[in-house]
This record gives C-alpha cells, structure tokens and sequence, in this order.
C-alpha cells in the first residue's frame, strides 16, 4: 500500500488458502479482477483467528470485507473420509497443516465483525456457495442452517462469482447500502419479510423449512429436489427456506459468462506465483499441479452424483476461446521456470469443450445418463485442433491432458479411433486417467455413471490404438469405494473385476458426503432425490472399511477385513489358492505375508499392477511425471 500511495482499501479479501497470484486461486481471479476495474484490493491470506490482530493489518476497508474458506470446503480440507485430521494442507505453505479453522467463512465472518463492526461481509467461494441453505454435514452428522444464518453476514454469492462481485462494487460505489442488494443473480441473503417487492423481485419457490429438513428425511429430499431442478440460470427460479423465523433467499443462478468475458478474465496480469514470503517455507503445493496448466473451460454436463459442481459452476459450458489460450501458452514459454511441459488444457472434464447441444439445458434430462440423449452434439474436432496448434507453439515440448476425459462421451463420436490416436500419440504420457467409479449396475445407476459394457469397450479400443502406434501406455482407472448404492456384494463384484484385469489401486477414494451433491443427500436420507426410491447406504464404519479393503484386496494388512467381508457377502469361494481367490485362509496368513515381503509379489507370488496393463507401474510412473515436469502426480 505504501509503495503504490495507497492510504486506504475498498476490499480486503480474507482466505483460509495461502497467496498464490494464479487464475487457478478463487481469491487471485476476484482479486485481479477488481483491480482491473479501479479498485483498491488487499488480501489477509491465512489469518490467525484466534484474535483479531491479522483483520486490523490493512486498515478498515472503504465497501467491504470479502470472506472466502479457500479452494475446498475447509472440513475438506482439514479432515479425511473418515474423520481423521489431515496432516498436510496443500494450500498452505510447505503443505503444513492446521493454518485454517473448521468452518473457516463464519469463523473469519466472527473476527471481522469483531474487529469492524459496521463494515459490510460478503461470504463467497466453494463452502459458501455450496451450504447457502440448510445443508447435511457429516462432521457433525446433522442438518445444519444456511452458512448466511451462522455467519451472519448479509450477502452470499454463490457459484463462480465474477459478475455477481463487479454488480456489487459498482452499487456499493453509487452509495446503495449492502441490505438493498437483493435483486443479483447468483446471490443469497437474508430477511425478516417477504411482503412487497422490494424484497422479491424474483418469482420463487418454497422450500420446506430448516426445521422441517433436520428433523424429516423425505423432507429434506423434497428440498433437495427442488434446489437441484433450478441450478439451470434459463429456468431456474428464486428459492426461499424459512430460518427460525426469518428467510434466506437465494436468487437465480448468474447468467454464463460469454466467451468474450472469459478471455478477459484470463487475461488478467496474474504473476502465476505464490507470494514470495512463502519461499522459505518451500512454496505452496497446490501450485505445482497447475503452473503451468490452462483452464479452457468450466461447466460440465457428465451429471455425476457424487458431484457437486452442478451447484457451483452449472452444467453449461463456458469456454475460451482458442487464441486466449494459445496466447497464454506463449506467455508461460517466457517464465524461468517453464521447462517445455503444458500439464494440462481442459476443465472440469478434459473433452467438454463444447455445449452440450444448441438449447439452453434441459431441467431434468441428463446428456450421458442413462444413455447418450439424442440431442447431444458430440464433436472433440475444436479441442482436437486446440491441442494440435498448442504444441506447435515455439519452446512447448509436450502437451499432455490430465483433466481426466469422459470415455462415455468418446465413445459416442463417431471419429473415436482417430481421436483416441491423436491423444494416445502426443498427449497421454504413459497414462491415462478414466474414471468409471465403479462396475455394478446399481452403484454405477444412483452415481448416474455409464454401465460396464462401455468402459470395457473403450479399454479395448484404447490397447488397440496403442499396439497400432507401437506405444505401451496405460489406464489408470480411479475407483470409489462406499459410495451410496453399493452393497457389500457390489464390492465383491468390483474386487473380482480389478483382479481380472491385473489392476493393483494403490490409491482409492473414500466417498466423503460433501454439502451440494447428490449422493450426499442419498446418503443422508436413504433416498434418491430426483426417482423418490429408497437407496441402500452403506454408513456403518465397519462396512466402509470392507468395501475399501475389497478393492485393495492385495495388502496383507487388509486380509483379515477382506475375509471377514467375503463370508458377509455370501462369497467364501474367493477365500482360497485357486488363480479366482481373492485372499488365502488365515492359516496360511504367515506364508502370506512372507510372499508379501518379496518385491513386487502377489498373492500367488504373480506380478502386482497399479496399472491396466502387462506391466507394474508403481515407481515408474513416479518416475515418468517427475520426468515430464508434473511433480509428485496425483494425492
């Protein structure tokens, strides 16, 4: 502030994440973009809550204090599937953990009420847009009220934010008081009265009320429901849920962002750095995955219910065009650090590049689910040519995707072979992420994920592209384990398909019931939402913990689980010697373990792979990111 002449602030923003000057940082891109509108903006990166002294270090704001948790929910980020406290952070300095509080928006929201009394709060980032309304949590493993009501904070803008920040600053500066901002798209806030409207000037929806949800399952489905029908921002209405007498309302989603605004917004001078006082610390390594990584894109239209993108970013595509991005490119070739290597060009999804069709989206209609809907536009031409022309570019090297590519999607062009060639040859560096989640039809049914037949199709067109271009290169499939939906059986299932295709998962996510999915209100309630049938749950620990140890049936430390799940599900022909067994008898568990012990060994003392394919990729691949410039590859 001293060297620019600056005597006050109009915005602080306060995140729970370390300063990283990077388009991939929410606190950086609405910084940034105020700037570019005049605006005086400081950041308290991190503060120490537990008094007030970091919120006083830049003075009193001139419009308001602007209130993120950061890139992740800060439960998220501060505690594992099982409720165990994480040891790292990687959007903390060094990846120490512990510089964030649990429940970071209304914590930060206390201490700078505290410390200004009267000036403005407006909550935004991932935790405020996703528990706007009354929410399930499963920290506390219960309904909890909308975070406007807990923070007490006047306004809450959810999804992305850049057009519902610069409404808010231009009116702030014409003097309207921050309780007459109630007519913005893509915002929340919260009232006494209802009557009039000049507190609705949205037609609405009500939804069963906070008290109602907490204490009536169906209820809260109902509410869920209905606030998952109006995330489209062409149809979708105003809701309204009572708290304890008074109402929060949250507006319409905000419009997309043109094309045109997109390229602008990325065009912002980021120093695509961590603030240098975290140097000493060893940086920040959030960054290292995406230095030099370009968003093309946001949106996705895949309608996973495990995800719940659908309530923050939408499910319509907002895309760049190709020489802002190709302009970026060039960009990063003049950094010090750039050593040839683009780690990614993509989004959400990798091949979603496009709308999915020439409407405006469909309300209810899935586009992939449950099969491919007739009015998807299917073409990976645009982002085909994208990559083509950005490894072109002087000084790139190699330009690899690793946003993960929807094979479903893939499959249903027409040109599929072609495709997958042109990916296979320049952009896939040995491997290739996929995610079929799971292979039982009733899991891969309430996760609205295509069934078996097509992953395994795709699996065999992709050896066949690579034996064709003489490469050896291979899938790695994530897989998630007690996901809602799942029986004890279905885990079985999907153990003996690991085992028939050689795949040793190292690495196996946990579903975590995150506030704004699907599957979390299926966990909650035991119901699906959008169909009113009941859905089989797996909440015990002990369940969860069978089901995990399924699919890494290999680890000697887990065979006691895994035989202990077999007799449960019926499944005692897996527990033998046999090349269909799972794990051997525990009378054999000695000779087991010494089996183990040699390098590289199964349990019938065959090669163990962590990839599909002929081949153990373990240190390998390690091996292979650190050569190609991607650090330490996926946590």
């Amino acid at each position: 502030m001293e060297a620019r002449g600056w005597n006050y602030l109009d915005y602080i923003i306060v995140t729970g994440d370390a300063y990283v000057d990077h388009p991939s940082f929410g606190a950086a891109l609405i910084g940034r973009l105020l700037e570019s509108r005049g605006y005086r903006i400081g950041i308290i990166a991190q503060p120490d809550w537990k008094s007030t002294v970091d919120f006083t270090a830049l003075g009193r704001p001139r419009y308001a204090f602007l209130i993120t948790a950061g890139n992740l929910d800060s439960m998220v980020a501060n505690y594992t599937a099982g409720k165990h406290r994480r040891k790292e952070d990687d959007y903390s300095p060094g990846g120490k953990a512990g510089l964030r509080p649990d429940r970071a928006c209304i914590v930060y929201a206390n201490r700078v009420r505290e410390a200004f009394p009267n000036v403005p709060v407006v909550l935004g980032g991932i935790e405020a847009s996703l528990r706007r309304l009354a929410h399930y949590d499963y920290w506390d493993d219960k309904v909890r009220r909308s975070i406007l009501i807990d923070a007490r904070a006047p306004l809450l803008v959810y999804g992305m934010g850049e057009q519902q920040i610069l409404e808010i600053a231009e009116r702030l500066k014409k003097g309207e008081a921050i309780e007459e901002l109630n007519d913005i798209r893509g915002t929340a806030f919260v009232t006494r009265d209802l009557s009039g409207e000049k507190n609705m000037l949205f037609s609405y929806k009500t939804l069963p009320s906070f008290q109602e949800v907490a204490e009536n399952k169906l209820k809260y489905a109902e509410a869920f429901r209905i606030q998952y029908l109006n995330q489209n921002p062409y149809t979708g209405q105003a809701l309204v849920q009572e708290h304890d007498g008074g109402y929060v309302v949250q507006n319409p989603p905000a419009r997309p962002l043109s094309e045109k605004e997109m390229d602008e917004l990325y065009s912002l001078p980021f120093m695509r750095a961590a603030h240098p006082k975290y140097a000493k610390q060893g940086g920040v390594p959030a960054l290292q995955e995406v230095e030099f990584s370009i968003t093309s894109h946001r949106g996705c239209f895949g309608g996973c219910a495990f995800c719940a993108l659908n309530f923050h970013q939408g499910r319509l595509i907002q895309k760049r065009s190709a020489e802002s991005i190709l302009t970026e490119i060039r960009q990063m070739t003049k950094s010090e650090n750039f050593k040839g290597i683009i780690h990614d060009i993509g989004g959400p999804t990798a091949n979603f590049r496009n709308p999915a069709c020439r409407g405006k989206g469909c309300t209810e209609r899935l586009c992939l689910y449950p099969e491919k809907c007739n009015n998807l536009q299917v073409d990976h031409a645009e982002y085909i040519d994208l990559l083509r022309k950005a490894r072109s570019i002087p000084g790139v090297k190699k330009v690899f995707v690793r946003s993960g590519v929807r094979y479903d999607y893939l499959m249903a062009d027409r040109k599929r072979k072609e495709i997958l060639k042109e990916l296979c040859e320049h952009h896939v560096s040995g491997l290739l992420k996929v995610a079929p989640e799971h292979v039982a039809a009733g899991t891969l049914q309430a996760m609205r994920k295509p069934p078996k037949h097509v992953f395994t199709a795709f699996r065999q067109l992709f050896y066949d592209v690579n034996k064709s271009i003489g490469k050896e290169q291979y899938l790695v499939p994530y897989f998630i384990a007690g996901h809602p939906g799942t029986t004890l059986k279905d885990a079985v299932e999907l153990a003996e398909y690991v085992r028939d295709l050689g795949y040793n998962p190292e690495q196996v996510q946990d579903f975590t019931p995150t506030p704004g999915s699907l599957a979390t209100c299926m966990y909650y309630t035991g119901i699906d939402p959008l169909t009113g049938k009941k859905v089989y749950v797996p909440k015990s620990e002990k369940e969860r913990r069978m089901q995990r140890a399924l699919l890494q049936y290999r680890d000697p430390k887990n065979h006691p689980l895994v035989r202990e799940a077999l007799r449960k599900a019926g499944r005692e022909d897996l527990i033998g010697y046999g090349p269909k067994a799972l794990v051997r008898p525990a009378k054999d568990a000695a000779k087991e373990k010494a089996v183990y012990k040699r390098k590289g060994k199964g349990p019938e003392g065959k090669k163990a792979f962590s990839g599909i394919g002929k081949r153990t990729e373990g240190k390998r691949n390690g091996h292979r990111e650190r050569a190609a410039g991607r650090g330490k590859g996926r946590k």
